[in-house]
C-alpha cells in the first residue's frame, strides 16, 4: 500500500547560499540583497539549523547532508528539484532549467542512503532531456498524490510537456497539467514551479485555484481531488506569495502528521485555513526569511523526501 508521506528527510546544509541570477529571469519570488554573500551564507545556515532543529524536535528523521564548497552551488538547499525517491527503489534524476544548478547532482548522495540502509534498485536518469532544452524539476514541477498515481503539473519554462508525460509512463502516474499564472509588477506571467501554488498531503490539498487561467483546467484539478477524496483548502493569490502554497506533510518517528511550512506562509493564512488543516495534522513552522528572499524558495522546497525501501 503506497503512502503519501514518510519519516525520512533528506537535506543539504548550504556552503554558499545566495542569491542567483540564472533561476530570477523566471522566479519572480527572488530579491536580491545588499548584504555580502558570507553574511548571507551565515544566516541561512542559521536559518536551516533552526528548521532542522524543529523537525528532529518534532520526531522526523533528518539525513543532514553538508554541501560540497566547490563549485560554488547558491542553491544546494533546494535538493527536490534534481532528484526524487520512491517506494520501489527508483530514483529520478531531472533536469533543470539552469546551467549552474545542474552542478548539484551529487551520486555520492546515493552512496550515503545506501550505506544507512536504503534499498536503490533503479536509477532512472531524465537529464537528456536537457540536451532538448526540456526541464522537469522533480517535485517543484510536481505535486505527487502517491496514494493515487496523480500527478499535478503546472506547464512553465520549467515544466515541459514531453519529460512531464516520460514521467507519468514510466511511473504510471496519470497526469494533471494546466496553466497557471500571477501578475507581477502589472505583468502577468506563468508561476515556475507548481509546489509554489499546490500541495497534496494524505487527506487535504492546499491550491491557489484563483491562478489556474483557463476555467476547464481549474475544473479538471478540482474534480480530481474531489475524486480522490482530498479536503481542498484554497489560498488565494496574495497568500500564495507568502509561500502558502509551498508547503510538505511529513510523518515524525511515532506515526504522527506534520504539515510543515515557513513562518511567512503560516502567517498569511486565515484562523478557518490553519484550524483546517489542524484537523488533520500538526503544523510545524520554521522560520526561514533571509532563504525565502534570496532563494526564492521555502520549505517545502528545502525538504527531498526519502521513500526508498530498507534493505
Amino acid at each position: 500500500m503506497p503512502t503519501q508521506t514518510t519519516s525520512n528527510i533528506l537535506m543539504v546544509r548550504p556552503a554558499n547560499f545566495g542569491f542567483n541570477p540564472e533561476t530570477a529571469s523566471n522566479n519572480f519570488y527572488q530579491q536580491q540583497d545588499k548584504r555580502g554573500p558570507q553574511e548571507i551564507n551565515k544566516l541561512a545556515q542559521k536559518e536551516f539549523d533552526g528548521f532542522i532543529g524543529l523537525l528532529v524536535e518534532k520526531g522526523v528523521n533528518v539525513l543532514l547532508v553538508e554541501d560540497t564548497v566547490e563549485p560554488k552551488k547558491t542553491d544546494a538547499i533546494f535538493p527536490n528539484n534534481w532528484f526524487s525517491t520512491h517506494e520501489d527503489g527508483k530514483v529520478i534524476l531531472y533536469p533543470m532549467f539552469s546551467p549552474n544548478r545542474r552542478q548539484e547532482r551529487r551520486t555520492d548522495i546515493f552512496e550515503i542512503l545506501m550505506k544507512k540502509g536504503y534499498k536503490i534498485s533503479d536509477i532512472i536518469d531524465l537529464t537528456f532531456f536537457e540536451n532538448d532544452e526540456q526541464f522537469l524539476e522533480g517535485t517543484g514541477s510536481l505535486i505527487l498524490d502517491r496514494i493515487n498515481n496523480v500527478v499535478y503539473a503546472c506547464r512553465s519554462l520549467r515544466t515541459h510537456l514531453v519529460p512531464l508525460a516520460y514521467f507519468g509512463r514510466i511511473m504510471e502516474y496519470e497526469v494533471v497539467d494546466f496553466d497557471a499564472n500571477q501578475v507581477v509588477n502589472g505583468l502577468v506571467s506563468p508561476i515556475y514551479h507548481t509546489n509554489v501554488m499546490m500541495h497534496i498531503g494524505s487527506e487535504i490539498a492546499v491550491v491557489c485555484l484563483d491562478s489556474i487561467t483557463l476555467a476547464s483546467e481549474k475544473l479538471k484539478v478540482q474534480e480530481y481531488l474531489e475524486k480522490t477524496g482530498k479536503k481542498m483548502i484554497p489560498i488565494t493569490a496574495k497568500q500564495k506569495f507568502q509561500f502558502a502554497g509551498n508547503m510538505l506533510e511529513v510523518k515524525n518517528s511515532e506515526g504522527g502528521k506534520l504539515t510543515v511550512m515557513s513562518e511567512a506562509a503560516y502567517q498569511s493564512l486565515g484562523q478557518v485555513q490553519i484550524q483546517t488543516i489542524q484537523r488533520y495534522t500538526d503544523i510545524a513552522v520554521p522560520s526561514i526569511p533571509t532563504i525565502e528572499k534570496l532563494g526564492g524558495g521555502s520549505a517545502r522546497c528545502m525538504m527531498a523526501e526519502i521513500f526508498l525501501p530498507l534493505v
